[in-house]
């Protein structure tokens, strides 16, 4: 049987190559921090916005905040700051402020332009699966090249982001594929837990916050230490 995957930024369905069984039939890479370095923006974003409202950060909140989904990470920011302002209105300022500090260019990390060739060269299915906001995800897609990824997949397109297993399993949805069959590249502890709870592999490259080894995870000190033959090793 014929499956079918959706274009990045369209709704119409391509032919997808029929996966081999006990292969790796898909690779499913996060955005900020994996690919791009944005860690640092969106660090700079929020806790610019909140000195400008007279509330500085402490930077112990770093790794609280690192990787967690906008309405997780501005739920905390309101309980650590006492700020008198709603989540719907904290969550779009600190977004805006990111959108302005990326539209002045945000560097890829080192390895992931030559790991997204690899995979584009080899015909393999990508997608890219993020908890930021289609809007940050068009931005980024500048940089990153949109021809790399069948689907994109965005945080404010569904219901439960990361830390819960829906983006990753969205991604393998449309991409017609087993997530069980596969691999994950990620940086934070949010989005390796996300991408095992669907059933994913992963590869974990950590950005700002320590994750450890486990069953079905590699853990690696940069992208440039990740290629097809390591993702097809830890699904096949």
């Amino acid at each position: 049987m014929t499956t079918f995957a959706t274009t990045a930024g369209s709704g119409a369905p391509e032919p997808a190559p029929e996966p081999a069984p006990g292969r790796l039939q898909a690779v499913l890479l996060d955005m900020d921090g994996t690919l791009v370095e944005t860690e640092e923006l969106w660090w700079e974003a929020e806790s610019g916005l909140l000195a400008d409202l007279g509330h500085p950060l402490d930077e112990r909140e770093r790794k609280v905040v690192v990787g967690g989904p906008m309405d997780r990470v501005v739920d905390h920011l309101l309980a650590v700051t006492g700020l008198d302002l709603s989540p719907r209105r904290l969550g779009p300022m600190i977004n805006d402020r990111f959108v302005e500090l990326i539209a002045q260019g945000a560097p890829l990390r080192a390895g992931a332009k030559a790991l997204l060739e690899e995979l584009t060269a080899a015909g393999v299915p990508t997608a890219l699966v993020s908890a930021s906001h289609r809007e940050t995800i068009e931005l980024m897609l500048r940089s990153l090249g949109a021809h790399h990824f069948r689907v994109t997949v965005a945080g404010d397109e569904i219901e439960r982001t990361k830390p819960w297993p829906d983006p990753y399993l969205e991604a393998a949805r449309r991409l017609g594929v087993d997530p069980a069959a596969c691999a994950v590249v990620e940086d934070s502890p949010t989005g390796v837990h996300s991408a095992e709870a669907a059933g994913c592999r992963v590869v974990a490259v950590p950005s700002v916050a320590e994750i450890l080894p486990a069953p079905g995870r590699l853990v690696r000190g940069s992208l440039t230490e990740v290629n097809l033959a390591l993702l097809r090793s830890l699904v096949g």
